[in-house]
């Protein structure tokens, strides 16, 4: 009896719950098109990301509740120590507790600049105006010189730390990066020289090397194991951590050689161990141990390794990831700490070339019809092409992966028509999701990790609601790309297919380039006058980065009309109505906008994407 009770219990509840998402969904139903103030889709399941607070029962890392279970340690199989308490006084300049903690914060890649011993190689991409973030192009690579200057050359970084002064390596540090403190570089010079192994290592084998020798070199092995144990072992040290060799003998292709004098570079292997803690002794001021291609995966049931070894892509998520009751100091550096992620993603994606390379075979290269015909041509060289290596769809960004991909959409087109819907959902600096995974006086261009997670998240919640609740009818197909901007924040081109056209009369119920009423939606007013205002430019703001040889290049201010048409390059020109004719103003910096400058937006007709765009 008792358990027939509670079988007709779970019916009732299943069947309250399923009228209530029945319910919930009916009033999504096409409300794109039925603008209601009193729709409130804040709480909703399907908008509402909530906060990061969902904790992994493996290794303790905090993500959203949407987040795929394996993005921090793959279920427990990624296991890595923990990095080691940072000494002071760098600890309280993160931290807050150091007069100069202002200072340093701001200048977080400078100060890591004076201590790198090795120098950093890629093509810096640089932008006019403000640009809060870290870009490079092409490959990145490390490049580490001797230890001792040639004759009438300058110390540079890694010689800096054998000059022997303090106050003379402190005055080469701060000659290098100006603006540093000379004080503070003191402080930070004397922290490394008593925490850091490599400076102690490498000063303690210089100390064993006669005056007379020229001809000695130093070596970083690229695996750290102790005597007797199996290679792919991660163990803690029980050597120094660098080596000192007088007699040339065999080295391993990734181990770091350095010249006892000399004026040449020499580039650090990406898998190399110290790869990281070299470049970034702030960071790493304990020498931990970054990415090597030996660290094997943890079977989590019986503790045991197991024969595959964890990725670059596998290290450094667990690695940047928050975690209860650890302090994760990396994300306090603010601009280096992007410096870092933009190094690691390079080191990444070279680990995912490199494999391609050397599993052509298992890619089938040969069986590419593109190749195939390439070599079948007569008048083709087989010599121009170098090395052959066919990068397979598979790879993001490739040649053939964006071919594949137009074909794609060209599938779509040929098939549906023309798209229906095109949407442009660009991220939010401003959103409570990511001022909450802030820390204390961060900013979110100091947090790109968590401006790339939320705005995964956001996505996938609108095209949730746009094709599980049929925000603007039943949905035929959809296909979108995500961009960076020049500042840091990505935005999303959406295209939807619908299964109901849209009407020419149905346009301005979606679509509305006008400023809201500030009385009936003071809400929606402020999101329009923060996001969605042009400029102002042209004679408002000459100075506008819009403008081109005194012509907005973005074509504002746009003509008033007081109905929608197409113009004649077959774009909509979207209603505009002037003050007279029931459009309304804003006063923005001491001038009065009108409907002329605002961005055509989607958000007037629809609750949800106006809470979303909060």
């Amino acid at each position: 009896m008792l358990g027939i009770v509670r079988k007709f219990k779970l019916q009732k509840k299943t069947q309250q719950k399923n009228t209530k998402s029945a319910h919930s969904w009916k009033v999504k139903h096409n409300s794109a098109f039925l603008y209601d103030l009193n729709l409130a889709y804040n709480s909703d399941k399907s908008v509402d990301i909530g906060i990061m607070n969902k904790r992994c029962s493996f290794c303790g890392a905090l993500k959203w509740k949407e987040e795929s279970k394996g993005m921090c340690c793959k279920e427990g199989k990624v296991q890595l120590p923990s990095l080691k308490t940072l000494p002071d006084p760098l600890l309280s300049l993160l931290n807050g507790d150091h007069p100069d903690h202002t200072h340093f914060m701001g200048l977080t890649r400078k100060y890591n600049n004076c201590f790198q011993m090795t120098s950093f190689g890629a093509t810096k991409v640089f932008n006019e105006g403000y640009m809060p973030t870290f870009k490079v192009q092409g490959q990145v690579y490390h490049l580490v010189g001797s230890v001792l200057p040639a004759s009438k050359e300058e110390a540079q970084f890694l010689q800096i730390y054998f000059i022997g002064e303090d106050n003379v390596e402190a005055d080469f540090r701060c000659k290098n990066s100006p603006g540093v403190k000379n004080a503070l570089v003191k402080s930070l010079q004397l922290m490394l020289h008593e925490s850091n192994p490599y400076v102690k290592d490498f000063k303690t084998a210089l100390k064993r090397v006669s005056k007379n020798c020229s001809q000695f070199k130093m070596v970083i092995h690229a695996n750290k194991k102790p005597v007797r144990a199996h290679r792919g072992r991660y163990n803690a040290p029980q050597a120094n951590e660098v080596a000192l060799v007088l007699v040339d003998q065999q080295f391993e292709k990734r181990d770091i050689i350095i010249e006892g004098y000399n004026n040449q570079l020499k580039r650090i292997s990406e898998l190399h161990r110290s790869y990281d803690a070299l470049q970034y002794p702030l960071m790493f001021c304990h020498g931990e141990d970054g990415y090597t291609i030996d660290i094997p995966k943890i079977d989590p049931v019986s503790k045991k390794n197991v024969k595959k070894t964890v990725s670059a892509l596998d290290f450094y998520s667990f690695r940047i990831m928050l975690r209860e009751n650890v302090w994760n100091h990396l994300h306090y550096f603010r601009a280096l700490f992007s410096q870092f992620l933009v190094d690691m993603y390079a080191k990444i994606e070279t680990e995912r070339l490199n494999f391609i390379r050397l599993n052509q075979k298992k890619l089938r290269a040969e069986s590419y019809i593109h190749l195939q015909d390439a070599i079948g041509r007569n008048d083709v060289d087989l010599a121009q092409f170098g090395q052959m290596v066919i990068l397979p769809s598979s790879f993001t960004g490739s040649p053939r992966y964006m071919h594949e991909k137009t074909q794609d959409a060209m599938t779509y087109v040929r098939y549906y028509g023309r798209p229906d819907l095109f949407i442009t959902f660009t991220c939010n600096p401003k959103w409570k999701e990511i001022k909450s995974a802030l820390f204390l006086g961060q900013k979110p261009h100091d947090r790109h990790d968590i401006i790339a997670r939320v705005f995964h998240l956001k996505v996938k919640a609108i095209m949730s609601l746009i094709n599980s609740h049929s925000l603007f009818g039943e949905v035929q197909c959809f296909m979108y790309t995500i961009e960076w901007q020049k500042r840091g924040l990505p935005h999303a081109h959406i295209l939807i297919w619908l299964k109901s056209k849209i009407t020419p009369q149905q346009i301005d119920s979606i679509i509305c380039a006008e400023i809201p009423d500030s009385e009936k939606d003071p809400l929606l007013y402020e999101i329009v006058k923060a996001n969605m205002i042009h400029g102002p430019c042209g004679r408002l703001n000459l100075k506008s980065p819009c403008m081109n040889e005194g012509n907005c290049s973005k074509k504002f201010p746009r003509s008033l009309l007081n109905e929608t048409v197409t113009g004649k390059d077959g774009y909509p020109k979207y209603r505009r109505r002037a003050p007279e004719d029931g459009g309304f103003t804003m006063e923005i910096n001491g001038n009065i906008i009108d409907n002329r400058w605002v961005c055509p937006i989607i958000v007037f007709s629809c609750g949800p994407l106006r809470l979303i765009l909060m």
